[in-house]
């Protein structure tokens, strides 16, 4: 790298459901430090804001979401009646087609790669062309909540199953220093105002979310405080555990130059309404820890 010149940065942006909206505020912290941004290669909700970015639609998106309340997020779901998931996807895919166009990966500005699973064998799929929103659909089927998505003839499930911090797909980026996203850091002291906002948001949410609550008492399920677990409490804490162990080995065989930390316990995967406060996370996280390695 040319001395007096910024680093160019390769991003590897993680999973985590809504906690990934973090990520759009990590991304504004580094384009106002003047670091350019030539590759991005994500998993899940880090595939979707990575892949706008890289489309230059993060900003409308980031708009988009900041105007939607809870019952407009949630009307985008639409139930997998006699399927696998909880929701096909498609509705909430035709809404950001319409506010973010339908561009190619191959035609984007910046190197893109979206990380899905191919559940027939049991591998990673770096998506790297074709429809943007075929891959970012592939990449953020999460099991259980999305229906799988075929991509040339191959039935895609989320990347966060076997690589929820796609750091190997950065390799051959032509970046100066890679900057990660890992959404599994270490959990925060919550004040009282983010328990109440958290507890509202679990009671709305009982009407819409299939078998959340419903299933409480006959399931029996115990978190650590006696609080009885539904179905994608049990879930998503599931899939929570074993993506944080999977980056944590990720990070130690491939450390990155820079890597922001989002706690896990900064919201529920679901709580997309909650963007503001996000967004405002990941802006002090990237800040945090950009200030720490003098960039």
């Amino acid at each position: 790298m040319d001395e007096g010149r910024k680093p160019r940065i390769g991003l590897v942006l993680g999973s985590g459901g809504a906690r990934g909206l973090a990520q759009i505020g990590v991304i504004e912290v580094l384009e106002e430090r003047g670091l350019e941004i030539v590759a991005i290669a994500g998993t899940s909700i880090g595939a979707l804001v990575g892949g706008l970015h890289a489309a230059g639609q993060l900003g409308a998106y980031r708009d988009w979401l900041l105007g939607m309340d809870r019952n407009a997020m949630l009307r985008l779901l639409d139930p997998g009646w006699g399927r696998a998931s909880l929701f096909t996807g498609k509705r909430l895919v035709a809404a950001l087609r319409e506010v973010c166009g339908s561009p190619r990966i191959e035609e984007l500005p910046i190197d893109f790669t979206a990380v899905a699973v191919d559940l027939e064998h049991h591998r990673e799929m770096w998506l790297r062309q074709g429809d943007l929103w075929d891959a970012l659909r592939a990449s953020f089927a999460i099991p259980g909540v999305f229906t799988p998505h075929v991509v040339n003839g191959r039935a895609l499930v989320d990347g966060g199953l076997l690589a929820p911090l796609p750091l190997t797909a950065m390799r051959m980026a032509d970046a100066d220093i890679v900057v990660a996203v890992d959404l599994n850091g270490p959990p925060r002291e919550q004040d009282q105002q983010a328990s109440t906002d958290t507890d509202a948001s679990a009671d709305t949410g009982s009407r819409w979310w299939p078998l959340r609550r419903a299933r409480r008492d006959q399931d029996g399920g115990e978190g650590a405080s006696g609080t009885r677990l539904g179905f994608i409490e049990l879930m998503t804490a599931s899939l929570d555990t074993m993506q944080a162990r999977l980056a944590r080995v990720q990070l130690a065989l491939d450390p990155p130059g820079v890597e922001v930390r989002i706690p896990r316990d900064a919201s529920q995967f679901y709580e997309f309404w909650r963007a503001a406060e996000l967004i405002a996370l990941g802006r002090e996280e990237a800040a945090r820890a950009l200030d720490a390695a003098g960039y």
